[in-house]
């Protein structure tokens, strides 16, 4: 016998929004948090260490956790995942302080030094000889 509604069985089931966040992902949150907080400390570690450090591969690793962040607080209310991770998000915040700031201190630290490369580089090419500044008139 034919079905009168041969593709109801295959649309999907209409959901309603979620009312709570599942203890589960409230526990994947705080996983979250601390991967990125470590990240955070990882990486502020090492620029003030002043040795090699790939800022791209951090910066890709940041930029995942946001996503898995965003992801799993999709869908939840706010208010709910402050009052549950508000000690983590709190702990969170402060690290990104102090990672913004050194890594401020860290760009403009390298700027200076090109900055310096550059005047070095400029001086070394030029020999004086049509400079204005070497006759005393250029101020």
């Amino acid at each position: 016998m034919m079905d009168e509604n041969p593709t109801a069985e295959n649309l999907p089931v209409p959901s309603s929004p979620p009312t709570a966040a599942p203890p589960a992902l409230l526990g994947n949150l705080s996983a979250i948090i601390g991967r990125i907080s470590d990240a955070l400390e990882e990486e502020t570690a090492a620029i003030r260490a002043g040795g090699v450090f790939d800022i791209r591969a951090s910066s890709a690793r940041k930029s995942r956790y946001l996503y898995e962040l965003t992801r799993a607080t999709k869908g939840v209310d706010e208010p709910e995942i402050v009052a549950e991770h508000r000690e983590g998000l709190e702990q969170l915040r402060e690290k990104l302080a102090v990672n913004e700031s050194v890594i401020r201190a860290h760009m403009s630290a390298v700027s200076e030094v090109a900055k310096l490369m550059q005047d070095v580089i400029k001086r070394a090419e030029a020999d004086g000889t049509y400079s204005e500044g070497e006759f005393g008139w250029a101020r």
